[in-house]
């Protein structure tokens, strides 16, 4: 091999971490040709681990390296959110049986069809855009922190396998989470997330609620952080919050709550033990 090629092979290994993914896109734009990764592949410097993305021979599969590929490498607006984002930060003993299994993206478009094909042990699935309005944002270096804050998200900072990484805060995950599609289960579980949610910042709480699309999500967050009595609720201006007319039947034969017309499980009480 000559020594231009060396040095080519040597930088590229040089710029992948241990779980560091790159897909040929990447590969392309940083002038490495389809039959040159097939050499480097035959070589035995990377593999394969599905249909049109690669890592270094001997690198790891995980869900932070192909979040770190979506978000840097391909440049996608997608974060954690929901259901994952909570549990990443300690809640998981709340959530379903296998549920912290399941990472959970946000954002618009689909994701690539490569991250379907990976061997991955945990399930990723993209959620869409919803519940918000806010306009698409991309992780590059010109999203600042002040940036991601006024939409409800942050890059994690002291976590050895996040590092870097944008996750939904708490204020936007429980929005996220209340938005999914409605049972007694969700209820239960989102009911005994919010009863750990007693520092949630009302000023954010108060920004995201402008923003949520979903009278569901919104009435049932709120139902929720007043049945628990936070601190922080009263300081949550409504007056520019959207929360629809009539009543919201989240299950059958509920209990309508008597300020945000919403029917939550009779039974609510009984969950949390």
């Amino acid at each position: 091999m000559s020594d231009q090629n060396t040095g080519k092979i040597n930088r590229l290994l040089a710029s992948l971490g241990d779980s560091t993914l790159v897909t040929s896109r990447w590969l392309r734009e940083h002038g490495y040709a389809s039959n040159l990764v097939a050499r480097y592949i035959a070589s035995g410097w990377l593999e394969s681990p599905a249909r049109g993305v690669y890592f270094r021979k001997g690198g790891r599969l995980s869900w932070q390296g192909v979040l770190r590929a979506l978000q840097v490498g391909e440049g996608l607006p997608l974060h954690v959110g929901g259901r994952f984002a909570l549990a990443w930060r300690g809640h998981e003993h709340y959530l379903r049986l296998g549920a912290s299994a399941t990472v959970t993206l946000y954002g618009p478009g689909r994701l690539p069809g490569w991250v379907g094909r990976l061997p991955l042990k945990e399930h990723v699935v993209g959620c869409g855009k919803r519940p918000f309005d806010f306009p698409p944002l991309y992780f590059s270096t010109e999203a600042t922190d002040d940036a991601l804050r006024e939409r409800g998200l942050e890059r994690l900072s002291h976590d050895s396998e996040a590092d870097g990484l944008v996750f939904a805060t708490p204020e936007r995950a429980m929005l996220e989470l209340c938005d999914a599609p409605p049972d007694a289960a969700l209820v239960y579980e989102a009911d005994a997330l919010m009863q750990g949610m007693a520092n949630l910042r009302p000023k954010r709480v108060e920004a995201l609620l402008q923003h949520c699309r979903s009278i569901k999500a919104k009435r049932l967050f709120l139902a929720l952080a007043q049945r628990h009595g936070h601190a922080w609720l009263p300081h949550v201006s409504l007056e520019s919050v959207d929360l629809g007319r009539g009543k919201r039947s989240l299950v059958p034969g509920g209990r309508l709550h008597p300020t945000y017309h919403i029917t939550l499980p009779a039974d609510l009480d009984e969950q949390l033990g």
